[in-house]
Order: structure tokens, then sequence, then C-alpha cells
């Protein structure tokens, strides 16, 4: 029997391939061609089978999907620190917006996004989610690391660096949604920031143009009771009553943080077939609010995980905001069962793809799909005993444990060094740019 040419093979002592649920596979490897995964199969069926250009055996390691932040602004891991321990629209007013509108810059998010990608690749995170200004800058140094990303076409009422007013954010933002749809791993989505700042002629554009190209929509809703009751008091409506008028409440909208709902809203959400962008540490850190995760799970919408920016959390660590995620909600309901382990694992993986409309694509370990794939050291004191993989991967493991990742079948990392980045060179632009965001304090 002739044995089928591949270009990869990696066998480790574990494969969670996330769908179906719960399961972990032993002695099985994930066999890969051209950047998609060409079979899950027995160890001995693919050593009858395949003939790999690199059989990488993993020992003592786990095998997962990469994992998927469906909501970041990248950029803003140089301005982590310079502001904590404050309420959201004082850290925002007064601290946040202040620093941008000195510092924001092309060179600033080139700097700012390179540092989080970094960051996001050495902690297992293979996709993420974006909304920042220049925007150009965060698909150029996503495209240049490797990293699967989906682009957030920022909009807001008043100026800035990027452009002048919401019609400006749009052309421009609608111009490098048609310079990147040839480009496999970059997608776009249409990103209002929020409902305070967006008015309501470029929502009802952005749900034209959304329904028309068919992409994604990324927004803040409902992140503070604060929010909610200014909306109330200016218009009469809770924002997500407004979103719905202007049809903006269906199965492309991404709603970020929605930390105040009512039972009504987690029925309406999930019957229009809203994701929602679970943010826990940047939300406990503001006081931001507690997202209400399990009823919204058991109501059937989609929960995913962010991690904001890293000025509001203060990382990028995908692995510990699914442990947080996973006790906020057993806190929060009361419930000792509430987001299992494997769930909250989902949501980083899965239901993370599905919220940014890639989930044919990556969030789990399955034929056909691309290998975007972390594979994590489970012999670490600080994993053991070894009961439950997924258990561990979820309440234990710590990001320092992720010593490879790769996208489309590209190894980005190997034993925790990212290819290509010059990590020296990367600490000293950091200083530099710290230097400058401190003197504007």
């Amino acid at each position: 029997m002739t044995k089928k040419r591949v270009d990869l093979v990696l066998q480790p002592d574990w494969i969670v391939p996330v769908c179906p649920r719960d399961q972990v596979l032993l002695d099985h490897v994930v066999v890969i061609e051209d950047g998609v995964i060409e079979a899950v199969c027995s160890s001995v069926q693919a050593q009858q089978q395949y003939d790999a250009e690199d059989w990488r055996v993993l020992p003592k390691m786990a095998v997962a999907p990469g994992l998927v932040n469906a909501h970041t602004h990248a950029a803003m891991t140089l301005m982590r620190g310079c502001a904590d321990d404050l309420p959201l629209m004082t850290w925002l007013q007064e601290h946040i917006w202040p620093a941008e509108q000195k510092l924001v810059s092309l060179e600033f998010v080139t700097a700012g996004t390179e540092l989080a990608c970094v960051e996001m690749l050495r902690g297992g995170t293979t996709c993420f989610s974006d909304m920042y200004f220049f925007p150009d800058a965060t698909a150029a140094v996503a495209q240049q690391l490797g990293l699967r990303a989906v682009v957030g076409l920022i909009v807001i009422d008043f100026p800035s660096a990027w452009a002048r007013d919401a019609d400006d954010y749009l052309r421009k933002g609608l111009a490098l949604h048609n310079q990147m749809l040839d480009q496999p791993l970059i997608t776009t989505a249409l990103a209002p920031h929020a409902p305070y700042t967006v008015s309501d002629a470029p929502l009802e554009r952005i749900r034209m143009i959304a329904d028309e190209a068919d992409i994604k929509v990324h927004m803040h809703v409902h992140e503070t009771a604060g929010e909610v009751e200014q909306a109330k008091k200016a218009s009469g409506e809770r924002p997500l009553a407004r979103l719905k008028r202007l049809g903006l409440l269906n199965d492309r909208l991404i709603a970020v943080h929605m930390t105040q709902l009512s039972d009504e809203e987690i029925e309406l959400v999930a019957g229009h077939g809203v994701s929602i962008a679970h943010c826990p540490q940047s939300n406990l850190k503001l006081a931001s609010g507690m997202c209400p995760v399990q009823r919204l799970l058991d109501s059937g919408a989609n929960v995913a995980i962010g991690t904001d920016g890293a000025a509001s959390n203060n990382d990028l660590d995908m692995l510990a905001e699914m442990q947080t995620a996973a006790l906020l909600a057993k806190g929060v309901s009361g419930d000792a069962s509430a987001v299992p382990a494997a769930v909250a694992l989902e949501m980083a993986t899965i239901n993370g793809a599905k919220a940014l409309g890639l989930d044919h694509l990556i969030g789990s370990v399955e034929r056909g799909k691309a290998a975007d794939l972390i594979a994590i050291d489970m012999s670490a004191i600080e994993s053991q005993p070894m009961f439950n993989v997924v258990s561990q991967l979820v309440y234990a493991c710590q990001r320092h444990q992720v010593r490879h990742a790769w996208v489309a079948g590209r190894q980005l990392v190997d034993n925790g060094v990212v290819a290509g980045v010059d990590m020296q060179r990367l600490k000293q632009q950091t200083r530099q740019w710290g230097s400058r965001v401190q003197a504007c304090q």
C-alpha cells in the first residue's frame, strides 16, 4: 500500500478536539496537508497510511484548537497599566481618550498591535477580533506575523487621527474591506464603537452595508448600568431596543460585554441569533457588571470570550480568561455546575469562531478545517496530577505552558519562541512608547 505524502503529522499524548464536547483522544494524531487537517486518526492508522515531511512527536502535550479572542483593542497594549483602578467612564474620559488624542497614529497602532500579537500567540491565541483606529495597521501586522484576524472597521461620531466623521470612517473602512477580500487569514467586520458614541444615521448605513456585504457587526453593548440609564433618559429606549428598531439585532451582531440584561433581553438576543463576546476580567476590573452567561447559554445564545484591551485587563491571556469565565458564571448564577470546563473551552474556541463567522474553518480539531492548533505542555507541575485534561486546561494550565502554535499549518510558535520576531527590538520599541504614554498622564 502506497502511503500518502503529507506536510505534517502531530502526535501528542492527548488531542482535545472540542467537537464533540468533552472528548479526549489518546493514541491519535492530527494529519495536516496544505494548511488543512487531512485526518484525525489513530497513530496506528496514520503510520499505515501517511508519510510526513515532518512527523512531530509531542510527549506529555495536548493538542487543541487555537484559542479565539472574540474582542480586543490590540494596540492598547501600549497603555497597559497607565490608568488602573478607575470606573469605566472616568477611565475613558479622563485618561484613555485624552492619551489617544495625543498619541494614536499609524506608528502607535503598528507597535501596539505587534506587541499584542506576540503576547497572544505565546498564550495560545491564533485568531483575534479587533476594534481600533488605523485598522489597516492591525491587518498589516497580523498578516506579517501570520495570525488569523477579524479586523474591525471602527465607526464613531467624533473625529480622530484615523478619520474625520462617521462617513469618513465608513469610507476608509470599506476601502480596507475591499483590499482584504483575497486575503485568506484576514476578514473584516463593521465596528461601531457603542450606542452612546454612534448616532442613528451611521448605524442605519452600517446595517445596510452589513446586509449587502454579509459581514459581521462588532459593537460594545450594555456594558454598564450607567450606559443603559443614560440611554433611557436621553431617548426613552434601552440600547438593545434601539438596535432592534434600527434592524441590527441579527446573527451578524457580536455584542460585547452585555452585563446589563433583563430576562426579556436575554430571550431577544437569543431569538435573533446575536453572539455575545464576554470579557469577564475587564468587566470585573472596571466594575462594569457581570454578564449572565449561564442564562444566555440556557436560552440558546452563542457566548464567546474576549480579553478586551490590555489597558483594562491587563493582559491578553485567554487561558486565564476561560478560567475566570467559568468561575464567575458559578458565582453569578449561584450554581457550581454553571459553565463547566468543557463549555468554557467551547466559549474560547468554537463559540468564538461561530461569533466571527469562521466556525466552518476554525474552532475545533476536525477533518477539513484549517490547521489552527496549539500544543500545551501538560507535564508542568502546575498541572499535576492529571485526572481530566479538559479540566486542567481550563482550571490549572497557565499560558507559559503553550509551547507550539500553528495557523493554517504554518508554525508560528516553536518551544515558546515566536517566529520572525526580534524580542529585544520589540521590548525596546515598547519601552519607548511607554515613555510617551507616561508623559501624557
